[in-house]
């Protein structure tokens, strides 16, 4: 399994994995930063500073025990809900498309997508207003009126958020297998 580092949209390093099984089936993974022990300090050391702070004036302890709880749920939350650790991209050409993330704390979510319902993987530009930032998207389609056109689009690694050329890349690889399965489609 080949790693190659790239940058996110903010900096900070990711490393995206791409595994080839065969020709129609292939896997991306991208793996952000590990969460900063700098900031999670700093974030803790602030509430904590501030709870000390109404202490010190209120002289009651419940300010510090809340600080103290509030802390600790405040970062599991954070670790279950929020960070991300690795986005993946599975491409099964006969069968269909798996996204899954997994959180910091173990926790993974998983969408399936049948290929009858995709039309496309494109990259889309999203401007927000001084920053234009690039996105995977599948493009799908209703399998009971295909004529229709898109009926979803359907964002691919929001959380690590590669730069364009990073999304190319895997760009390039899932346009390969989409193209071969149409032409076997068509055959």
């Amino acid at each position: 399994m080949e790693g190659k580092e790239y940058t996110d949209i903010y900096g900070n390093k990711i490393t995206l994995q791409q595994q080839s099984y065969n020709d129609t089936c292939q896997d991306f993974t991208i793996t952000s930063s590990k969460m900063s022990l700098r900031s999670l300090t700093t974030w803790t050391c602030s509430v904590w500073i501030v709870a000390y702070a109404v202490f010190y004036y209120t002289q009651h302890s419940a300010v510090l025990t809340a600080a103290i709880l509030f802390s600790i749920v405040g970062l599991l939350l954070y670790l279950h809900l929020v960070k991300v650790d690795h986005e993946s991209l599975l491409i099964l050409g006969s069968l269909g498309i798996q996204t899954t993330s997994t959180y910091a704390s173990g926790r993974e979510n998983t969408v399936f997508i049948e290929m009858c319902r995709v039309q496309d993987v494109v990259i889309n530009e999203g401007i927000s207003m001084h920053r234009v930032n690039y996105y995977l998207c599948l493009l799908l389609k209703d399998p009971r009126n295909p004529q229709a056109g898109v009926s979803q689009v359907i964002p691919i690694f929001q959380s690590s958020q590669p730069r364009l050329d990073c999304l190319t890349e895997i760009y390039r690889s899932c346009q390969e297998i989409l193209s071969s399965q149409r032409s076997k489609a068509t055959s």
